[in-house]
């Protein structure tokens, strides 16, 4: 089994700079896994996707996985460190399928996370911090967005908080919920 890492945060905190660190100090051959597509209609999002790329080591390999991200990792060779950039993006790549299709594509991304053998590092932002949106699409996107964070974070050998100009490592700081149905009590930090 590989290393799973997950980096949250809001936007523009530096959890893809810091996903990025960690994939060097991994020592394996790095493979970004970028699941945004381009857009030259749009220059902003166009600059932001240029900036990523001019961020990255020229011997990094660069996959375009919009949406086939499960077969992509279990495509992953062990020697690998995959960096997958970002989980929200590729939620918003799959926000037209239906619920019970979404709850498919989950499961099958949870269960091929936890068998590959490649070290895997996955950028998420954090959406549910604000307000709750005034439209269902955006209610929906926050939803699966911070359900599959939560998901992932409790597969993840070490998950890391980026804000404020921080790195904080929760796995450290923090104690994991109990999956639900799980009755056992969680231990205060304080007992």
């Amino acid at each position: 089994m590989g290393k799973i890492i997950l980096v949250t945060g809001p936007a523009r905190s530096g959890k893809s700079e810091w996903a990025e660190t960690l994939a060097m100090q991994s020592g394996k051959a790095v493979v970004y896994v970028a699941t945004a597509t381009d857009n030259l209609d749009d220059q902003e999002w166009h600059q932001r996707i240029l900036e990523h790329q001019q961020r990255r080591p020229q011997d990094w390999e660069t996959l375009s996985v919009p949406v086939e991200l499960s077969a992509t990792l279990a495509d992953a060779k062990p020697y690998t460190c995959l960096l997958v950039d970002s989980l929200g993006t590729w939620v918003t790549n799959l926000l037209e399928e239906d619920e019970s299709s979404w709850e498919n594509t989950v499961a099958e991304l949870l269960e091929t996370v936890d068998l590959v053998a490649a070290d895997m590092i996955f950028v998420a932002e954090e959406v549910g911090w604000g307000v709750v949106p005034a439209y269902p699409l955006g209610r929906t996107f926050r939803d699966r967005l911070g359900y599959l964070v939560r998901q992932l974070g409790v597969l993840s050998d070490t998950v890391y908080l980026v804000t404020g100009g921080h790195v904080l490592n929760l796995s450290l700081l923090g104690s994991p919920l109990p999956s639900r149905g799980d009755s056992r009590e969680v231990k205060s930090q304080d007992s």
